[in-house]
Order: C-alpha cells, then sequence, then structure tokens
C-alpha cells in the first residue's frame, strides 16, 4: 500500500482529497489542524489522523513520532497546508498578516519537507507543494502578501527540485486557480474588514468589489483540482508542473506589459489617469 502524508487535510481541498486517496488505496497520514474534521477523517479506510500545526515543528515532529509506528517509510508528501488574504500592504495589521501567510505557506512546507525527506528516501517518494496561480500570474492589488508567499513558494520548489534530483526524489508543484472552497468564502469577509478599516483605500474598494464577485463567481469545480493532485501524485513519469483553472484573464493580464495592467486598473476602477 502506498503511504502519503497530506498537510491541510481538514481544509475544504485537503478533505476532498484524502477521502479520493482512500477510495483509491493509498494510506493517508491525514496532517490538520481541526480535531473534529479529524475524527470525521479517521472513520475512512486507511487514514491515520494526526494533529499537526505546520508553523509549529514540535508539533510536526510528534507528527512524525506517531507515523512511525506504522510506517518507515512514504511514497509521498503533498504540502497542502495554506491560507489566502485580502488586505493592504500598508494599512492594519499589513505585517503581521504577512508573516503569517510567510510563516504558514512557505516556511511550514520546508518544515516539513526537512523533516520528511528520510522517509522520502526510504520509499523513493514524491514532494508535491501546492503554489498557486498567484505564483506566476500577473500580481494584483490587496493581495500583496498572499501573491508574495506563492512566489516564494516557486523559487522554493524549484531550487528543491534542482537539489533533490540528485538523489531520486521528483519534487512537483501544483498551481491551482480559484476554486469554490472555504478558503474563497472567506475572502468577502475579508474584503468587508478591509474596506471598514481603510483610511485610504474606500473609493477603490467599493468599485473593485463588481470585479471581484466576477473573479470569484468564476470559480471552477473543487473536483478538477483533487483530480489533478491525484494525478501527480500517481503519473508514474510526473510533469514538473501541474497548472488548472487559471482562467484566460490571468494568462492575459500576464502576458501584456505591466504598465497597460496598471492603466487597465485605473481605467475600470475610473480613477485618474497618471
Amino acid at each position: 500500500m502506498k503511504t502519503v502524508f497530506f498537510t491541510g487535510a481538514t481544509g475544504g481541498l485537503g478533505e476532498r482529497c484524502v477521502r479520493t486517496l482512500s477510495r483509491r488505496g493509498w494510506q493517508v497520514f491525514a496532517a490538520g489542524t481541526n480535531r473534529e474534521k479529524l475524527k470525521e477523517l479517521e472513520q475512512l479506510p486507511h487514514v491515520i489522523p494526526l494533529h499537526a500545526n505546520v508553523r509549529d515543528m514540535n508539533s510536526l515532529m510528534a507528527a512524525k513520532e506517531k507515523l512511525l509506528e506504522y510506517t518507515d517509510r512514504l511514497n509521498a508528501v503533498v504540502n497542502f497546508a495554506g491560507i489566502s488574504a485580502f488586505s493592504s500592504l500598508v494599512e492594519g495589521e499589513a505585517i503581521p498578516l504577512m508573516e503569517k501567510l510567510i510563516d504558514i505557506n512557505v516556511l511550514g512546507t520546508a518544515r516539513v519537507n526537512a523533516l520528511m525527506i528520510d522517509l522520502l528516501e526510504k520509499g523513493q517518494g514524491r514532494i508535491i507543494n501546492c503554489s498557486s496561480t498567484a505564483g506566476w500570474a500577473a500580481s494584483q492589488p490587496f493581495a500583496g502578501a498572499y501573491y508574495a508567499s506563492k512566489r516564494a513558494i516557486e523559487a522554493y520548489n524549484d531550487s528543491l527540485r534542482r537539489e533533490l534530483m540528485f538523489i531520486g526524489i521528483p519534487v512537483i508543484k501544483i498551481q491551482p486557480g480559484a476554486y469554490q472552497t472555504n478558503l474563497l468564502s472567506g475572502i468577502d469577509d475579508e474584503y468587508l474588514k478591509t474596506l471598514e478599516s481603510t483610511a485610504r483605500y474606500q473609493t477603490v474598494l467599493r468599485r473593485l468589489k463588481f470585479v471581484m464577485d466576477k473573479v470569484l463567481g468564476a470559480a471552477g469545480d473543487p473536483q478538477e483540482l483533487v483530480d489533478t493532485v491525484t494525478k501527480a501524485l500517481e503519473d508514474k513519469h510526473p510533469r514538473l508542473q501541474y497548472r488548472k483553472g487559471a482562467g484566460f484573464l490571468m494568462y492575459l493580464l500576464s502576458a501584456l506589459p505591466g504598465r497597460l495592467v496598471d492603466w487597465g486598473y485605473r481605467t475600470v476602477l475610473k480613477l485618474p489617469l497618471l
């Protein structure tokens, strides 16, 4: 039976992946912070729930000790723990929020991979890191902390791949677009919080809401991403990256010159041209 250590297992997409992998006969060491969800996952065949926080190395080490009661090797590690945010980069809790995103999205991934590398070597396994469309697409306003964390994951992932190829461990990145999950549904609350607290962006944010709703309203079916993760795990010769759900607009914005994208934002939001 193939084994996988899966972080973010109690999030919406993570839970879907765990359920799918259980049905496909994987032994899943499902790591997450929601104890109620972990109890639910424990009822699934071949799922071992592990309460673990990727921000806390001691927590991860305890999870590894529990894992070692079942196996001394892994066929895969999937880093799915992550958070998003809608916020300013210069107002409110800008810096603590950025620190939190980087700690979870980037350092959390790095902690897990460093801790599990010996088990992956024994199992001739692979690593899957979850990036995002934000990892490669044109950066957007009021999402800077999230974009910064995902750009960092891209750099980390590629360097790790070029290091671990010397010991035969593939490192793969998933680059999902927007999907209908709890992570996405929280964006509205963050938008309202930012709107209420801003001293500079009242007009911009009110006009931006229409654009934001259009983008989020086009979010894809989460099952598409679950299928992509499964493919990355089970492909005999996995790709370097799996990109899903980005949408034409993100490709377009990334292909256009930066000044033209800036002009587009100012025009759509009806702001004075500089």
